[in-house]
């Protein structure tokens, strides 16, 4: 009882979805199917329903293939088109001096609407009825839906468009923003690459650089560094400080163009304390280098000229007078 109650079910589901695919081919033309409902009664009508419906769906595929080809051949010619244009308007960025980011941006955009033209005219080749004005309709609906399933993915894009438009870094810049620090390798319009200087590669989704501070720290060719330097309370301060300075000017890792500051900035717990600052490469290498070059030629100039860089001094003062008390031992 339970089979032929299944067998009926799925006679009645068959017949139903041919007998709807019939009708519209009957408003279409002339081409139907003859479906009997007598012939679902048996397997053999079943089957031979079946095959009618394959071969029907087969010849339709076959007249349709010419317009698949002629799709495929609007693929590749957008491919090349693409190409050539992207590489056009990157020659032109160039010629107008554009800084590397907008090159990138240009070129993309370039290439993104090629594309979008050349898909646009496949599905019009493919599906015949297919106009400009339901094409552009279907991929607005679309787009609200793939908007609010993929608001990240768009999120980053078009960060990354504005990260290549008006952000001021490029590819090789170091920069630092909240616990990232390190060098571009690679600015896309959805992600960016960053170096750190102990060699890992961090992959960034352009919204979190877009939303948060970012530090170009190469943004100019030098960087400003600051040294506290501790001078004994027994040394003559106002001495110490030509002979830093001088010292300063011997240091090939400074910038000479830029001033020099040597300034008492404090006392400490236990030496007067002078801010040194200085001009250096902005580059984390050049900055550590320059650093390790003035605290030698400091500390070299202060020894030279016997002034005490202190080491830190403690003084103890108890309140009360301290009782010892003194132990004879008596010999026996």
């Amino acid at each position: 009882m339970r089979r032929h109650t299944c067998f009926g079910l799925i006679n009645g589901v068959l017949f139903a979805v041919l007998s709807g695919s019939t009708l519209a081919q009957e408003e279409k033309g002339p081409e139907t199917i003859s479906i009997d409902k007598a012939t679902l009664t048996t397997v053999d009508g079943i089957v031979e329903t079946l095959q009618k419906t394959l071969l029907e769906i087969w010849s339709n595929f076959i007249d349709h293939t010419p317009f698949l080809f002629a799709g495929l051949l609007v693929l590749i010619f957008t491919a090349v088109i693409a190409n050539l244009i992207g590489r056009f308007f990157k020659n032109l960025a160039k010629r107008a001096s554009l800084r590397l980011s907008l090159q990138d941006l240009v070129q993309r955009l370039a290439v993104i609407t090629t594309w979008l033209l050349g898909l646009l005219l496949t599905a019009m080749l493919i599906f015949p009825g297919l106009t400009p004005t339901r094409a552009l309709g279907g991929v607005g609906v679309l787009s609200v839906a793939i908007g609010f399933a993929f608001r990240d993915m768009f999120e980053n894009f078009f960060a990354g468009i504005l990260l290549l438009w008006k952000f001021p870094f490029e590819n090789g810049d170091f920069v630092c923003c909240q616990d990232l620090e390190g060098r571009v390798e690679d600015i896309s319009v959805r992600m960016t690459q960053i170096r750190q200087v102990t060699g890992e590669l961090i992959v960034v989704p352009n919204s979190f650089l877009f939303k948060n501070p970012v530090y170009v720290l190469t943004n100019k060719q030098v960087r400003r560094m600051t040294l506290t330097v501790g001078i004994a309370y027994d040394e003559q301060v106002d001495q110490a400080i030509p002979v830093i300075e001088k010292a300063l000017k011997d240091c090939q890792s400074i910038d000479k163009n830029l001033p020099l500051e040597v300034f008492m900035a404090e006392f400490g717990a236990s030496s007067v304390d002078i801010e040194v600052t200085w001009w250096a490469n902005s580059t984390p290498l050049g900055q550590r280098s320059s650093r390790n070059e003035v605290v030698a030629a400091i500390k070299r100039a202060l020894d030279e000229a016997n002034i005490e860089i202190p080491y830190p001094y403690r003084t103890l003062v108890f309140k009360d007078p301290i009782k010892v008390n003194t132990v004879t031992y008596e010999e026996k």
